[in-house]
């Protein structure tokens, strides 16, 4: 760039606020004297004369005019960088002081285009430069200026330098690095603290920070404003510790380590994932939910729009996807109730499909289908009419997009202006997953789009050849449940009888409806896995009721014919087959009851001395008349009145008085011989003979002992007393009620039947 011009090239350089003429600036030479300063005029050489006047004569703003014509942008030059990079590496600058030395190096490159782009000294150029940019005549970043409010051409020059020094990184100014980490609050105890309230209160005002500091630290002496910038440093150098802390769904979303192999496949259908959103568009009656299928190998992607979420609305997803693509190996899911509904379980069991249900709360195990709900979000709900935001934040901003005025008494159709039905948002939808999203390429595919991923497929995928047995499966199910009991060859759904004669009934019964015929039903086992045959309901089919109620009853009549026949032919076998049953059953019985003993069960017989007595009376009164009758008893009353006493003192092991002959029951006999002497009166009275009423006494009191059971120890001996009381009972003489009540316990029980059985089958050798 020339230096040095004469009056009509100062004319042609039209600057702003100086003259545009030769003759303008004749006038302002003269007036100014430029032709008396010094080294600042000269004689024009060449013909016609006059003189030449140099640039510093000019005005700062003209001059800064002229110059900025050269300057260009301002910005770092590529080699700058490059140095500016290297010289990083061995330095730990701040942002702010790293702004500062690309502000420089920026502004160093263009006033060293302002000396290269002509005739310029460097001292003209730098001062040209420098005035320029003073007046804000060049147009820089706020960065920029930021960093360099003014400059001067000392300046430059001494950036000049240090870049030709190759001390780049002192162009940096760092203004708190001397102080930085020395101060109060830098303090490793009260960092510490600092960081821990911040955890506890993420909320909070630097006030409030400020007074639990002096309240815990009562020597600090800090203020409001080193307190409150403290706090906007620690929460940014240490957002990712605060944000694990205080919102660890938040730290999940944005800081957690996340690999693009989570849920690694190899295979197209390996694995799908389904998810539920609402959509942030709003419909003509109301806001709707979307579902989204994706396939996690060529991710391509379905979406379907239903009004609420539920079970029906995921079959319905599956039946577009199960067609467009085929069958997978495994879907995922969420623990949410539609995914978890036994119509949805159902489906993918008889279509044998692999079920993975992710953790409670963990998105980041299906988040390929998390990312594809927002990115539908973002990039086509959000250009829909009736889009209300993907936040309450953004739904605020909407809203108040129209002034209150205009807003008074409207509607959110009117406010969000809502255009579209369901059946139109189902095709934006489509066209969005089917058109735009397939065919983008996606760097997770290596630059290829999902149609692509999956047309490069060369593996074998599973199709459903007739899609009438999808949507049988995919049918509706009856209300609750859909299991129903058949009563009298009929089921009943939504208060209409369906007649069937394909099942018995009884039977348990899966029911699906028919979307296209409300007339009909579909029975299925249980399980839903096999198929038993129709219902039909005779109103809703528009059929005659007595036609339909008399093809079920022979129908019915034929299966129950059929299904009896090998029931009657067994019931047959068996009634053969019963006499060696039953003989059968009684030898195992047997078998089984000798290996077990019932242990006696404790009872208290009732009797008294006068009760013999009256049984010794009884059985002696046919052969006596009546006043021997009468004497016996009295003698017998007599009798038992003295020995009630000498069988209480001896059952007791009272001495008799002196001059008695009377001995103690337990003093010179073993319990063994007491019982053969009980046997031998036993025996004596089965076969008839005479026993004193002594011997009656003494027995019936020894009877109650529970010495007498014990040493009646086994089986056969408690059989054969059974024999003797028996062959007492049979010749009409009464048993006393002790003995009656034993009698009949022993009898009720098993050991009893199986010792008789024995004795019946062997005679005595069983007692043996």
């Amino acid at each position: 760039m020339k230096s040095w011009f004469t009056t009509s090239e100062l004319a042609a350089l039209a600057l702003p606020g100086l003259p545009s003429t030769r003759q303008g600036w004749e006038t302002l030479a003269e007036r100014d004297g430029w032709a008396q300063v010094a080294n600042m005029a000269r004689p024009r050489a060449g013909r016609g004369g006059g003189f030449e006047y140099h640039l510093d004569l000019l005005p700062a703003a003209a001059l800064a005019a002229f110059a900025s014509r050269a300057v260009g942008q301002v910005k770092v030059e590529e080699k700058d960088r490059i140095d500016a990079e290297a010289a990083a590496e061995t330095e730990v600058l701040t942002t702010a002081s790293l702004d500062h030395r690309d502000a420089r190096l920026a502004l160093l490159a263009a006033a060293e285009r302002c000396v290269h782009a002509g005739n310029f000294s460097r001292g003209a150029a730098d001062k040209a430069f420098c005035a320029l940019y003073n007046l804000g005549k060049i147009e820089v970043d706020s960065w920029v200026r930021a960093a360099v409010p003014e400059l001067a051409p000392r300046s430059i020059a001494r950036w000049r330098a240090l870049r030709a020094k190759g001390e780049i990184g002192r162009l940096a100014i760092d203004k708190g690095a001397a102080r930085r980490g020395r101060g109060a609050l830098d303090q490793p105890d009260v960092r510490s603290w600092l960081l821990g309230f911040l955890a506890h209160k993420p909320h909070t005002s630097a006030q409030s920070a400020l007074d639990y500091l002096t309240a815990k630290f009562p020597n600090l002496d800090i203020s409001l404003r080193s307190v409150r910038r403290s706090l906007k440093d620690l929460k940014t150098t240490e957002k990712v510790a605060l944000a694990r802390i205080t919102n660890p769904d938040a730290w999940k979303s944005k800081y957690e380590t996340s690999g693009e192999n989570s849920n690694a496949v190899s295979r197209l259908n390996e694995l799908w994932m389904i998810d539920a959103s609402p959509a942030d568009a709003m419909l003509i009656d109301g806001r709707y939910s979307i579902y989204a299928c994706i396939d996690r190998y060529s991710r391509r992607t379905i979406i379907y729009v239903t009004k609420t979420p539920r079970a029906e609305a995921v079959c319905l997803l599956l039946r577009r996807a199960l067609i467009a693509w085929g069958v997978p190996e495994r879907i995922k899911t969420d623990n949410g109730s539609d995914f978890k509904a036994r119509r949805t379980v159902g489906l993918m069991n008889a279509l044998e499909i692999e079920i993975n249900v992710s953790r409670p709360y963990d998105p980041k195990a299906k988040a390929h289908v998390e990312r594809v709900i927002k990115t539908f979000q973002h990039d086509c709900a959000s250009d829909l009419p009736g889009f209300v935001g993907h936040s309450v934040a953004d739904r605020k901003v909407i809203e108040e997009r129209k002034s209150f005025a205009e807003r008074m008494g409207q509607t959110d159709d009117k406010v969000f202006s809502v255009e579209l039905t369901a059946k139109a948002f189902q095709a934006e939808c489509d066209h969005w997953a089917g058109v735009r999203y397939e065919h983008r390429e996606h760097g997770a595919l290596g630059k290829k789009s999902p149609f692509q991923k999956a047309a490069e497929y060369v593996g074998k995928i599973k199709r459903i050849d007739d899609i009438r047995a999808l949507d049988m499966l995919i049918a509706p199910v009856a209300g609750g449940d859909g299991v129903r009991t058949v009563s009298k060859g009929r089921v009943r759904v939504d208060n209409a009888n369906y007649y069937t004669g394909t099942v018995l009934t009884g039977e348990r019964v899966f029911v699906r409806m028919d979307p296209a015929d409300l007339g009909h039903v579909y029975l299925f086992t249980p399980d839903g896995l096999n198929f038993l045959g129709e219902g039909l309901c005779p109103e809703l089919a528009g059929v005659t009721p007595e036609k339909v109620v008399a093809e079920t009853k022979r129908q019915q009549a034929e299966l129950q014919a059929e299904h009896t026949t090998e029931i009657r032919r067994s019931h047959r076998q068996i009634k053969k087959d019963k006499p060696a049953l039953v003989a059968e059953i009684k030898r195992r019985e047997l078998a089984a009851a000798g290996k077990v003993v019932a242990f006696p069960r404790a009872s208290d017989v009732y009797t008294t001395p006068a009760l013999v007595a009256a049984r010794d009376a009884a059985r002696c009164g046919d052969e006596l008349t009546g006043d021997e009758v009468r004497a016996a008893l009295q003698a017998i009353d007599e009798t038992v009145d003295g020995l009630r006493g000498e069988v209480e003192r001896d059952l007791a092991g009272v001495q008799a008085a002196p001059g008695e002959n009377v001995h103690a029951l337990r003093k010179d006999a073993t319990p063994q011989q007491r019982m053969a002497r009980a046997r031998d009166i036993f025996d004596r009275i089965a076969h008839g003979v005479d026993v004193s009423t002594a011997e009656a006494v003494w027995l019936g009191a020894y009877q109650r002992q529970p010495e007498f059971i014990a040493v009646l120890g086994s089986p056969s001996e408690r059989f054969k007393h059974t024999l003797l009381l028996g062959e007492v009972r049979a010749r009409g003489e009464p048993l006393w009620p002790h003995e009656e009540a034993w009698l009949k316990g022993y009898e009720a029980g098993a050991e009893y039947q199986a010792s008789r059985l024995l004795y019946e089958e062997f005679g005595k050798e069983a007692l043996r």
